[in-house]
């Protein structure tokens, strides 16, 4: 971290979203309130899925995947973010580092296991007699080990070569979390091969699996249209939509963030971008795939329902049980 005569950067300061202060206490709040229900939506949809066996399929099986990836990613994010809103946020190198790290983890490991889905949606609707087959439980686990490994190499990578770059004494990162793009801007030496490693790397983890997820469509949509029912085509869809709308704002944001020379990035709208992908979108993706999934939404009722009965039974049995008191009491 240290070389020459460059003084060794022990913490930086994240500028945040933004320097107005009649605007810290609504956006904590608003960020606050987006968090919970990004907690609660993905939590619970890993709670639902795990403890309902009709959802015990290789496509809930990768939802259940991705809500973890969600929830893990918001956390990386949101709780440094919402200090700032409350104090000047200070953050440690290695603290940095570590949040740089795991923040490239998740975001690489989502842009995998949305391509994943997408290869199990495609398998489902145009090969459906093949389907238990093709995507068989060591299938789904291989598909999912890929994605942990691809994460952690170009996590590792990534991060590995940040830790060999000197830091100025100006030590604000002009962002509200520690992101690539906004280090470089800080580095004494040359950024050169930092910057392209950063477009080789989201030349190879943007395209592929967005090329991975245009190519299904293009089959399952083919396959749809040679459907005659409306009402098959129709369910045939509505397994798709949901997964599409992830797609789009995920990989649309991020494209834009990143697919850029780092000259031409604009700091603010690199921060709405990043705002999308890294805490719109974990709140949104439980969202999406309950309110838009059939199945979701019966699991639900009827553990919503199992859950009123319970309660109902025990308090039954309370009444029950205070009116014998109540009985031998008066006698």
């Amino acid at each position: 971290m240290t070389a020459g005569n460059h003084s060794p950067v022990t913490e930086f300061i994240l500028a945040g979203l933004t320097k107005c202060p009649e605007l810290q206490l609504p956006l904590f709040l608003l960020f606050l309130g987006i968090y919970v229900v990004t907690v609660v939506g993905n939590l619970g949809m890993i709670t639902l899925i795990g403890l309902s066996p009709p959802l015990h399929t290789p496509m809930y099986y990768f939802l259940s995947s991705l809500s973890f990836i969600d929830l893990c990613h918001s956390t990386v994010m949101s709780p440094k973010m919402l200090v700032h809103f409350l104090r000047e946020n200070t953050i440690s190198y290695p603290e940095c580092m570590a949040q740089l790290y795991f923040f490239l983890v998740f975001a690489i490991a989502e842009c995998y296991m949305l391509a994943a889905m997408a290869y199990d949606r495609y398998v489902a609707i145009c090969n459906p007699l093949l389907y238990n087959v093709i995507m068989s439980y060591q299938a789904c686990s291989c598909l999912i080990l890929g994605v942990c490994i691809i994460a952690l190499v170009c996590a590792s990578a990534h991060t590995g070569c940040m830790f060999r770059i000197h830091f100025c004494k100006c030590d604000v990162i002009n962002h509200y979390f520690c992101d690539l793009l906004s280090l470089l801007k800080l580095s004494c030496s040359s950024t050169y091969v930092k910057e392209l490693l950063i477009l080789i790397f989201s030349a190879f983890n943007i395209p592929v699996p967005s090329l991975t997820i245009i190519s299904s469509y293009i089959f399952i949509i083919a396959s749809i249209l040679r459907i005659r029912s409306t009402e098959g085509r129709s369910k045939a869809f509505s397994t798709c939509t949901s997964h599409v709308a992830a797609v789009a704002v995920f990989f649309g944001s991020a494209a834009f963030m990143y697919l850029q020379p780092s000259s031409v990035s604009l700091k603010d709208q690199g921060k709405v971008s990043s705002v999308f992908y890294t805490i719109i979108v974990p709140m949104v993706n439980p969202l999406i795939y309950s309110l838009r999934n059939r199945d979701v939404n019966v699991a639900l009722k009827k553990m919503l329902e199992k859950n009123i009965l319970l309660e109902n039974n025990n308090v039954r049995i309370i009444l029950s049980d205070l009116n014998l008191w109540l009985f031998h009491c008066m006698s």
